[in-house]
């Protein structure tokens, strides 16, 4: 069974994946459903994100890049409104204008402590 994830840059060198960091964690979310995953991609660029695509993929790709990456996948149920944190952190992994070679995989998030605690109870549901 698909997922879906958020990509930045999609289907080019320079792709990079969403994630989330949480007390040193790095996240990648997966979506059980596209529209689920849609609708937080379109809160991102509301947040002034560049443009998100939302690709299906099996699950075991994103698990097996997670694991080689040092993120966590985390599946997102269907009907999950996930909300994005409100700041982001000043410098991401990922670079939209970055060659490829300069670039990671990921975008991050960093959160203040009340922040964290809403961001982490959402995810504790998922887990």
């Amino acid at each position: 069974m698909p997922v879906y994830v958020v990509l930045f840059n999609a289907r080019t060198e320079n792709e990079g994946i969403h994630s989330l960091q949480m007390e040193g964690r790095n996240l990648v979310l997966m979506f059980e459903v596209e529209d689920d995953a849609i609708r937080f991609g379109g809160l991102l660029e509301a947040q002034d994100f560049p443009p998100a695509t939302v690709e299906a993929f099996e699950t075991e790709e994103i698990e097996e890049f997670c694991e080689s990456a040092g993120y966590e996948a985390v599946s997102v149920p269907e009907g999950t409104l996930l909300m994005p944190p409100e700041k982001m952190v000043e410098e991401t992994t990922w670079n939209l204008d970055a060659p490829p070679e300069e670039s990671a995989q990921g975008s991050v998030y960093d959160s203040s402590s009340d922040e964290m605690d809403r961001i982490r109870q959402q995810l504790e549901k998922l887990l």
